[in-house]
């Protein structure tokens, strides 16, 4: 333990905790603008300054220097105070003054500290740089003329992600962040994981709005609009209106969809259920019936299939051909419900609300996603974007009162639910591929080992004397060592260190997705993470996707069976290699 003085109050903390963390401990708060609990401390705002009174006031940045034995730390003082609001001032000179037209105002880290600092003129010349918007992705959309240069969207990219897309250009008051080699984002090696836009604390980076092309197609009164919730949303979309992290308002979301005209109110739980259905069908396929190797690896996520195709096609052939919950539920939307409610599928407009940006990317990725004649799911909202619909048509979330889904395509076991949580998928699958193989449950459903926001998790369990090696990987950083091993088992003729894989491209899971409301960490991820697992808990006799009496009635009605000639055309794809820079 270190024995320390702030603003002459004694601390006594844990060697190597920062003086911003120690601060914090004994509640001070000292600003900062580029420091993120999730990434390595950069210092490069400067906003953290304090001064060290027994060293001859020595002035050094909180978030990156830890406390040590007998330091007398000064956190705020005239001098200091005078220092961040100089650095504020200089901060604004080269940023746009149009914060009643930014997606952020309201929620930016800056404008807060400008509010704060009493800062109510521009000092210094405003620098003009003009740079055009880079929304060449349509999931996500840089803009450099609002970059505050605090670079957590590249240490998030290069060091959370391992995907390097993003990168600092240029030096001085010419610096700026950009694709690598100053090209445009799609061709880069850009995922479109939105994590660099969860981060970044302006808005420099934010989705690709498509709120106007959804209420357009609501006001068509020749459109029949039908939507789906992923599991991640209503454990988060409170945050939005004020609500604790973790705030569960599934039946009230339900209700504001239909207050906001939605003809059809579906939950992508339902399709997760589905993915269950098949995706342990495949496993036992490759496990029991030797059809294809394993490992298997989950494909729910569209940026980790996104990265597995540029940097890592040799494992294609471990790949789930299964579709993620949200097109199975576009296409069964466009098909099924449509053939049994006698709608015509050309009128069907399916609006995803998804916590993920990359999601606007799936939908168009591959002719697979036009399995039913037509577009399956048409757009994509993120859980940000459905916050600003709901606030514009005045609803009161709050007060909503509860309604249930339109059970055909929104009835859902407790395993669809923590499909948003990290591990979640592969507990899901592990239920009903035991139950597949032995015709029983199994006496505790809980994988309590594969739970958490540990980057790797290994684990065994057995299905009917047969040990299943299990690994869990969250956050494309991670990915390296469970693929690697799968590489050094193949080259060396060893035994696979794994039967099944279970890979999600955000720390977390999908409760952390890049398009969730702001303000993400541990903290929030552990809150939204356990609403969903008490979700799962609370649906006592339906926590199976097996025991879903709608997916009995789905396969017995059109399905026929998993894996099914019609399941092969409608619920699964295939997939490429890509080059990791386009041209």
């Amino acid at each position: 333990m270190i024995n320390a003085f702030i603003n002459n109050i004694p601390v006594e903390v844990k060697e190597g905790t920062t003086i911003l963390d120690a601060a914090k401990a004994t509640g001070i708060k000292i600003p900062t603008l580029c420091h993120h609990p999730d990434l390595n401390a950069s210092a490069a705002c400067g906003l953290c300054i304090v001064k060290i009174k027994n060293r001859n006031n020595k002035i050094i940045r909180a978030c990156a220097t830890a406390i040590e034995e007998g330091m007398q730390i000064t956190t705020h003082d005239p001098d200091i105070l005078k220092t961040r609001k100089i650095i504020l001032e200089m901060i604004l000179s080269d940023h746009p003054n149009d914060c009643l037209q930014c997606g952020r105002n309201g929620t930016c880290e800056l404008q807060k500290l400008l509010a704060d600092f009493d800062i109510r003129e521009q000092r210094f010349d405003r620098i003009k740089h003009d740079i055009e918007p880079d929304n060449s992705t349509r999931a996500i959309l840089l803009n450099p003329d609002k970059c505050i240069k605090c670079g957590r969207c590249i240490e998030v990219c290069q060091n959370m992600q391992n995907v390097w897309a993003l990168t600092f250009l240029n030096r001085g008051i010419n610096t700026r962040f950009a694709p690598s080699g100053d090209i445009n984002l799609a061709e880069s090696p850009c995922v479109k994981c939105g994590q660099c836009s969860a981060h970044c604390p302006v808005g420099a980076i934010y989705e690709y709005n498509e709120i106007d092309k959804a209420l357009d197609a609501l006001n068509d009164e020749d459109k029949y609009c039908v939507v789906q919730i992923a599991p991640a949303v209503r454990v988060a979309l409170g945050e939005a209106f004020g609500m604790d992290p973790g705030t569960n308002l599934t039946l009230k979301i339900y209700a504001a969809l239909r207050r906001l005209g939605f003809k059809g109110v579906f939950d992508t739980n339902f399709g997760a259920d589905v993915t269950v259905m098949e995706e342990s069908s495949e496993f036992i396929n490759r496990l029991v019936n030797n059809k294809g190797s394993l490992p298997l690896i989950t494909t729910c996520c569209p940026s980790w299939v996104d990265f597995m195709e540029k940097k890592y096609p040799d494992m294609i052939g471990h790949f789930s051909s299964c579709k993620s919950p949200h097109e199975i539920v576009g296409v069964l939307s466009k098909t099924y419900f449509a053939k049994m409610n006698d709608i015509d599928p050309a009128k069907i407009f399916m609006v995803s609300i998804m916590p993920c940006t990359s999601k606007k990317y799936e939908i168009s990725r591959s002719d697979e996603m036009y399995a039913s004649g037509y577009k399956d799911v048409d757009v994509v909202l993120t859980t940000r974007e459905l916050a600003r619909v709901i606030k514009q048509a005045g609803l009161d979330i709050a007060s909503m009162q509860d309604e249930l889904p339109d059970h055909m395509l929104g009835k859902y076991s407790g395993a669809g639910v923590i499909f948003g949580a990290s591990g979640g998928v592969m507990e899901a699958a592990l239920r009903t591929a035991n139950y597949f193989i032995t015709g029983k449950n199994l006496d505790n459903l809980e994988f309590n080992d594969i739970r958490g926001l540990d980057g790797v998790k290994e684990t065994k369990v057995t299905i009917q004397n047969r040990e299943i090696k299990i690994a869990i990987a969250q956050g494309l950083n991670n990915v390296e060592y469970v693929l690697n091993k799968i590489r050094d088992a193949k080259e060396n003729n060893k035994p696979m260190p794994y039967d099944f894989i279970e890979v999600m491209a955000c720390h977390g899971g999908c409760i952390a997705g890049g398009g969730q409301p702001y303000g993400i960490d541990d903290n929030v991820r552990i809150l939204r993470a356990q609403a969903l697992f008490d979700a799962d808990r609370n649906k006592e006799g339906l926590r199976c996707s097996h025991e879903n009496p709608y997916i009995k009635k789905l396969y017995n009605e059109f399905l026929m069976k998993p894996l099914s000639k019609t399941s092969e055309e409608l619920l699964h794809t295939t997939y490429k290699g890509r080059k990791l820079y386009k041209k």
